[in-house]
């Protein structure tokens, strides 16, 4: 999860057009019957325990009689051209796991199956927004939502108390007073690196705005607009109050390390971020707690983005019907609820939230999870990542740069790319 979630997987811009993406469903060609097959499945490196893993596919199994599943686990390193090349081929896997934000690069190909007719089977009405936007293409649904994570606030429970904070905040100006309170005694209320661009998307999206928009075939970066400033001024009130480096992200130095020296009360991150805290400083385990990130109003919380998987069935599988079976396994109810419950991801419905109740970090993602969004929509995002537009606009805007100046140029960057790369 961390290299979706944390950063964006590397991504290789594929070539053809979105109109010609897949085909309309799975169909069956000749080697593709409900009789038994042997399946080929592609699951990320750490997705999964190897309980769960092997609990899936004893159950695929007894439920498809004759029928076995080969579980491959792929590294992220190399994986983007591992896939290309798969589903260019006439050997393919009959299911592939994929990054949610990659399903727009593979759908390009022309190798995806199309599963628009099968979200109905699948309950799509009920899926998380932000892990479902990613696989929708057109208005054609190729990637289907898997499982989730987003970020939430982490806190020093002993510094809330200590700065006689008993509630943890529920909109944005209970949560700059309480950080401002926390801002003492040599404290830092919040450790907050400049360019922690995921944090700024939430705060754009919760102002109305967005990275870039649509028009017809056409994107335009929209960091200048009035509704992504704002977002961007609130990001500036909330890392003033901490001593966040202007000029990094929360890997450089880890935030997790900053954090787990006791002086800092909080950071955004997603909750496993709580492990690595305690490895550093076991005297913290049982003192951390955890809240959705605050939004405007107390009735909704902030917007996140949202990271996490899809699953994919490619066209030169083989197999597609029963593909299809292996992917409805996968996103139904069964294995969402046991996979949330055992690894404290955000399942891909809405109402299966509350399997994750008895954890308090993996409760608060999940109600954050319900504002979530996706970065735009295409191929060629991967690009604006790679060149690191939107963190140098917002080191630009922290350090005394003008923030409408600064947007405007990264917005004139994004547009650049975006009509290139497309």
């Amino acid at each position: 999860m961390k290299s979706r979630l944390l950063a964006a997987p590397a991504a290789l811009v594929l070539a053809g057009t979105l109109a010609a993406c897949g085909t309309s469903s799975p169909s069956s060609s000749p080697d593709d019957t409900d009789q038994p097959a042997e399946l080929t499945v592609w699951f990320m490196k750490d997705s999964f325990t190897d309980e769960i893993v092997q609990q899936f596919v004893t159950d695929f199994e007894a439920a498809h009689k004759g029928t076995t599943v080969d579980v491959q686990i792929q590294e992220w390193d190399g994986i983007g051209q591992k896939v290309t090349s798969a589903l260019a081929s006439n050997d393919a896997p009959d299911v592939i796991e994929v990054g949610n934000t990659q399903v727009a690069q593979y759908a390009a190909s022309g190798g995806v199956v199309d599963l628009t007719d099968k979200v109905d089977d699948l309950q799509g009405s009920d899926w998380l927004p932000g892990l479902a936007e990613p696989g929708n293409i057109d208005g054609a649904q190729y990637g289907i939502p898997w499982y989730a994570a987003n970020r939430v606030v982490i806190y020093n429970k002993d510094l809330f108390a200590a700065a006689g904070i008993t509630e943890p905040p529920t909109t944005r100006a209970e949560w700059i007073d309480d950080t401002t309170a926390l801002n003492t005694g040599g404290h830092q209320g919040i450790y907050l690196p400049g360019q922690n661009w995921y944090t700024l998307a939430g705060f754009v999206w919760d102002e109305g705005g967005d990275l870039a928009v649509q028009d017809g075939d056409e994107w335009t970066g929209a960091l200048d607009t009035p509704e992504a400033l704002a977002g961007m001024e609130f990001y500036t009130q909330l890392q003033a109050l901490g001593e966040g480096p202007k000029d990094s992200d929360e890997s450089d130095p880890p935030q997790a390390d900053v954090f787990a020296k006791g002086d800092v009360a909080q950071i955004i991150s997603a909750p496993g971020g709580a492990g690595a805290i305690v490895k550093a400083n076991p005297d913290l385990d049982g003192k951390l707690g955890f809240f959705p990130i605050p939004g405007p109003t107390a009735d909704k919380p902030g917007a996140v983005f949202t990271g996490g998987s899809d699953l994919i069935i490619p066209v030169a599988s083989q197999h597609q019907e029963l593909a299809y079976e292996v992917v409805k396994a996968l996103a139904g109810e069964q294995f969402q609820t046991s996979m949330a419950t055992a690894m404290s991801y955000v399942p891909n419905r809405t109402s299966l939230a509350g399997a994750l109740a008895g954890s308090e970090g993996a409760a608060a993602m999940a109600v954050g999870a319900a504002n979530g969004h996706a970065t735009p929509n295409t191929p060629a995002w991967a690009a604006v990542e790679a060149k690191n537009v939107i963190k140098e606009y917002m080191t630009e805007a922290l350090t005394g740069g003008d923030p409408a100046g600064a947007a405007a140029r990264a917005s004139d960057t994004i547009t650049q790319i975006l009509g290139t790369d497309s």
